[in-house]
């Protein structure tokens, strides 16, 4: 069934590091999530990109190591989006991610994290799954399509290629679909897996249908992010940081990154495998690496359901696999340091809006297990208020909801 666990998948025990084309597949699993707010920040607001992909390779693979299973690594997508869509100065963003860091160490090593993922009944974990499923999903269209915010911004679908159509049909459509229709065909196949193919495809479409001039500017070498690239952030900075981009994060990290997180992996393996996985781990893994991360001007990073979802779809089931995604990143930042963008902008965003449909599928399939019509109503609740508002608005009314329903006062 869509969404259940692949049992016969499942590590024996925590602490396994496989090295495999599944693992590696699995790992890709995510890029439709990482890769174009990565690259708008970069290529609209001017972040480092020596410092957003070292970053980002660092804390794939210390949380690899540290939690022993494939862990997520994600851009904090309200921050992303925002400051993409508002063209926000570097300083901004890395103010948010240092304020973010400090909340979430605040939370971790005081013990509230712990009552926040207590009184977070179950259904408004599932609630946060399904809207991040779906908004994950329409996102994915909105790539094959060529109608996000990202791609109106740059002026075109498929912006770093330089063919446009093909025949009648927009080069993205036709790229999306096909590779919509790759990964039906090889979803389940363990020799030919699905988001490899997906991603080694595209990359070499993106070279033939000419995202490789970008190669040729290459200047291979030592990269090495910079200190405080930015400078000091003033209280204006901090000011704007704090409630346009941190206290609207706050609440989608505490539900989607901490409390379904900590649920989906024990969901897919088991408490035994997932023991390390608590609330308090998370969070102190987001706030340390977002105090690194804002240090090196990097952009502000989260773990999250939906990018599990990702990596197990695709095959993903040990730390290696973060061990191997991470290195690649680290590699890429370290030998291409500024010109990064032009290797990784080879995958078409149609290609990468494919891996986000089933991404948000399979996360969005964790409602199965809800039974209860109270639950239901709280979830659905959820749902619409997120779309027409944003996540944290929707954790918060499905939390009210929730209990108003438990009271036994209130029936759906």
């Amino acid at each position: 069934m869509p969404g259940e666990p692949d049992r016969d998948h499942v590590p024996d025990g925590c602490g396994t590091f496989r090295f495999d084309r599944r693992e590696f597949a699995g790992s890709l699993g995510d890029l439709g999530t990482l890769l174009p707010i990565a690259i708008g920040l970069v290529v609209i607001n001017g972040l480092d990109p020596t410092a957003v992909f070292l970053c980002v390779g660092l804390f794939y693979v210390l949380s690899g190591l540290y939690f022993r299973i494939t862990v997520p690594v994600q851009p904090m997508k309200v921050i992303g989006a925002y400051a993409i869509a508002r063209v926000l100065a570097p300083i901004e963003i890395s103010s948010a991610g240092l304020l973010l860091g400090v909340l979430l160490l605040v939370l971790a090593l005081s013990g509230t994290i712990k009552l926040v993922g207590r009184l977070v009944p179950k259904s408004c974990v599932r609630g946060v799954q399904l809207t991040t499923g779906i908004l994950l999903f329409t996102q994915g269209v909105r790539f094959i399509l060529g109608t996000s915010s990202l791609q109106a911004a740059r002026g075109a679908a498929e912006p770093f290629l330089s063919v446009a159509t093909l025949g009648p049909l927009p080069i993205g459509i036709v790229l999306g679909c096909v590779a919509v229709l790759l990964i039906l065909l090889l979803l389940d196949n363990r020799y030919a897996p699905a988001a490899l193919v997906v991603v080694v495809l595209g990359a070499g479409s993106g070279l033939v249908l000419g995202a490789w001039k970008g190669l040729s500017v290459f200047e291979l070498g030592l990269h090495l992010p910079a200190v405080v690239p930015y400078g000091w952030p003033t209280l204006s900075d901090m000011a704007l940081a704090l409630t346009a981009l941190a206290l609207p994060q706050l609440p989608m990290t505490l539900g989607n990154a901490v409390v379904a997180q900590a649920d989906l992996t024990r969901e897919y393996f088991g408490p035994a495998c997932s023991r390390r996985m608590s609330f308090r781990a998370l969070a102190l893994s987001m706030g340390l690496a977002n105090l690194v991360v804002a240090f090196f001007g990097g952009m502000p990073l989260c773990h999250g359901a939906g990018g599990l979802a990702a990596h197990y779809r695709f095959g993903a089931r040990s730390a290696g696999s973060n061990l191997m995604i991470g290195g690649v990143f680290v590699l890429i930042a370290l030998v291409f340091g500024d010109q990064a963008i032009a290797l990784l902008s080879l995958l078409p965003f149609s290609v990468l809006g494919a891996l986000l449909l089933f991404a948000g599928a399979q996360l969005a399939m964790t409602i199965l297990d809800i039974d209860q019509r109270a639950d239901m109503f709280v979830i659905v609740a959820m749902l619409g208020a997120s779309l027409v508002t944003n996540l944290g608005i929707g954790f918060g009314l499905g939390l009210v909801l929730a209990y108003l329903f438990k009271s036994g006062r209130f029936r759906p």
